[in-house]
């Protein structure tokens, strides 16, 4: 059975996303970041496949299997893994000259669960936020990767659903990178609120 990771770039106060729902915190980051693209790189290539949201599907696609990604160090690892589009209306998802993503239209969480079955191995979510807090609250998270970058918005986007019982999340792991980016690595559980204890003589 494979494990679904969900890794996000986060602002230092939170968000993965601004108040209009757009990814450009990355933007505002000053200095390379060919240390942590490096350490990328590596977790990559033990990662089997990708599942992106439309959005994400094409904000990617316009990239990474294009000129453009050219001397991208992570490059060549991304454009390998199999990739997965959740979408409605998409009939298609090209991929540059690489093969076509899968499009999975019907139940989101039905098609996780059968993804996850067809591989022993990891599978990464990234971006994608409305898809990744239908599998948090499916409960089909295993872990999440937060890449923790120097900048605070103020407002937007969490990662996390809200609403929602309580995550417990186990720390695996935190590594520090260039440009000060920190990645905290976890293991997902699930919690809610504890049962109050009875006090000793109480009526019932």
């Amino acid at each position: 059975m494979g494990r679904l990771i969900v890794q996000e770039f986060v602002t230092a106060d939170g968000f993965a996303a601004n108040a209009n729902n757009e990814f450009t915190a990355y933007e505002m980051l000053k200095g390379g970041t060919a240390e942590f693209d490096r350490s990328q790189s590596a977790w990559l290539d033990t990662v089997d496949a990708m599942v992106l949201g439309a959005s994400t599907y094409r904000m990617f696609a316009e990239f990474w299997p294009t000129l453009a990604s050219e001397g991208e160090i992570i490059a060549p690892a991304l454009n390998a893994l199999r990739r997965f589009v959740f979408s409605r209306t998409l009939k298609n998802a090209p991929w540059g000259d690489y093969p076509e993503a899968a499009v999975e239209s019907g139940d989101a969480v039905a098609a996780i669960r059968r993804i996850k079955g067809e591989f022993g191995g990891t599978i990464v979510l990234w971006g994608s936020l409305t898809l990744s807090e239908a599998f948090f609250d499916a409960g089909e998270v295993d872990g999440v990767r937060l890449v923790v970058m120097p900048v605070a918005i103020g407002a937007g986007r969490g990662v996390f659903p809200s609403g929602r019982d309580p995550l417990l999340l186990t720390l695996l792991g935190a590594k520090t990178y260039d440009a000060g980016l920190v990645e905290l690595e976890y293991s997902v559980g699930s919690g809610g609120p504890r049962p109050r204890p009875e006090r000793s003589g109480s009526a019932r």
